[in-house]
């Protein structure tokens, strides 16, 4: 009995450190500030990292298509890639389906 109760108790442990909000926090630990545009075309979403507790610098996560890993850049980037996508957003509107 008392096994059971010890295995029960570690998946619970295990399932509460993986999970995503439990698990460690995935920050960046540098930024680029020189992201070519042909990347920021292809950003699909991205969201700030703010500087807290958790992580130690803002940066800005872009989730790049084709990339397994996101790209950490500079929030200085934040505009120019607000105003490419506002272009691509632009373009992909004026193209008749």
């Amino acid at each position: 009995m008392d096994v059971k109760v010890g295995f029960v108790i570690v998946c619970l442990c295990t399932l509460a450190i993986t999970s995503s909000e439990a698990g460690i926090p995935k920050c960046c630990i540098n930024t680029k500030s020189d992201i070519r545009p042909r990347i920021l075309m292809n950003v699909q979403r991205w969201e700030m990292q703010e500087s807290n507790s958790a992580c130690d610098i803002q940066a800005l996560v872009l989730y790049v298509k084709n990339f397994k890993k996101p790209v950490c850049a500079h929030p200085n980037v934040k505009p120019k890639l607000k105003t490419i996508l506002k272009i691509k957003d632009l373009v992909a509107r004026r193209r008749p389906s």
